[in-house]
């Protein structure tokens, strides 16, 4: 199966305006991004930019980035307006979505999104970590996933996501990373299905798949990655990353 991995970025951004070109360490958090996916080595990195500000950049570093509408309404609509542009042929089979807020991902939990969409005939595949902060439970910007898991643990069928603690009782729970690697054919439909009534009460997109029917597998990474959606995140990453 052909891959290829998208980053959409634009520049407004409610909590951290400008993010995509935020200064880590001496790097805008896109480069970092970028260079993550090159270096999971699943197929070609193209940015899927709304401003020509992120265009710029990502070029003048030697990437490939297309422009995309600004005005488009979720970071998967991007996506699916950048692989159409940049292989309006349908060449490759598997679209990675890449969040462009997870500077320091690593690129094997990449690798292990798109081996579990091979693997498991999935629709789209995500990738999860066990939490380790007991303050992380019930934190409503941790978002838990809800896996039926393999007998091995380390893949499942996705029944749900939350912001809430869940499921219930003894056991590890779960955080969810921002990465999907979809089906070519499963992206596109995605994008033409309405937000359904428990995205828009969870505010998570990922419910509209799930309420539509599609089908979700999860593979299971050791560490999530620091999400950059606030001041403060973005203040501990330059710490984090300035140090490596």
């Amino acid at each position: 199966m052909k891959s290829i991995v998208v980053i959409p970025a634009r520049m407004a951004a409610t909590r951290l305006p400008g993010k995509p070109l935020a200064d880590i360490a001496g790097m805008p958090m896109i480069l970092r991004v970028w260079k993550q996916a090159l270096a999971a080595d699943v197929g070609p990195v193209v940015v899927a930019g709304g401003d020509s500000e992120i265009i710029d950049v990502v070029r003048a570093a030697g990437g490939t980035a297309v422009r995309t509408d600004p005005d488009l309404p979720s970071g998967s609509d991007r996506v699916y307006a950048g692989i159409e542009s940049f292989d309006f042929g349908g060449a490759y089979e598997a679209v990675v979505n890449l969040q462009g807020d997870l500077p320091a991902i690593d690129p094997a939990c990449i690798r292990a999104t798109v081996k579990a969409l091979e693997e498991s005939g999935a629709d789209i595949a995500t990738a999860a970590a066990p939490i380790e902060d007991p303050a992380d439970f019930n934190n409503p910007a941790v978002v838990k996933p809800i896996v039926s898991w393999n007998e091995a643990g380390t893949m499942g069928r996705a029944l749900y996501f939350t912001r809430a603690r869940a499921p219930s009782g003894d056991g590890p729970l779960f955080h969810h990373i921002g990465i999907y690697a979809f089906r070519r054919a499963a992206l596109a439909k995605f994008v033409l299905l309405k937000p359904s009534a428990l995205e828009l009460r969870e505010r998570l997109e990922q419910l509209r798949a799930l309420e539509a029917g599609m089908s979700i597998v999860v593979a299971r990474v050791d560490e999530a990655p620091l999400s950059i959606d606030t001041p403060d995140d973005l203040a501990k990453a330059r710490k984090t990353l300035g140090h490596t």
